[in-house]
């Protein structure tokens, strides 16, 4: 494109300065190939003004926003995994063991002569009253619960695969 057209387009969009428009005006005025262009370029911008936009069929639409969709769908979920998490469920297992083993040492009479008589003197904790009938009923009752739920991921998983 020209700088003549440039410049006539500027000023048929009105995207010139006030001088720039001035200047432009005058040589619309003068000069004849400004005055040919000028006219041809604004029943251009008319013609332009005139058409119609052409919108794409709604099938069309849909079909691409089914396409996107299927193509997220098909990405597989990333699984993020929480630090936090893992370290608490480490310092439990941790802190458990160190427990047990406070409570074993405790539990041995150091002051037996041989290594025989220490392993013979080494008494389990008694844990028949830390495993009363609530708590037992309420560890099942927890796992029933856990059971069912994982049971109930499995039938969902196996419909689901069913219909697709």
């Amino acid at each position: 494109m020209s700088s003549i057209e440039e410049k006539l387009w500027d000023y048929i969009d009105g995207s010139c300065t006030p001088a720039e428009q001035e200047t432009i005006s005058l040589l619309i005025e003068q000069d004849e190939i400004y005055r040919a262009k000028y006219l041809e370029l604004l029943t251009l911008d008319s013609e332009f003004a005139a058409i119609e936009l052409d919108e794409p069929p709604m099938a069309l639409t849909y079909n691409v926003m089914e396409a996107i969709r299927a193509e997220h769908a098909q990405k597989p979920l990333k699984a993020t995994i929480n630090l936090g998490i893992i370290k608490g469920i480490s310092l439990f297992f941790v802190f458990t063991i160190v427990v047990l083993l406070i409570v074993s040492l405790a539990s041995i009479h150091w002051s037996a002569g041989s290594a025989g008589s220490l392993l013979a003197n080494f008494k389990l904790p008694d844990l028949a009253k830390y495993l009363s009938g609530p708590v037992i009923k309420g560890f099942l009752f927890f796992d029933m619960i856990l059971g069912l739920f994982l049971f109930d991921a499995y039938l969902r998983k196996r419909s689901i695969s069913k219909q697709s």
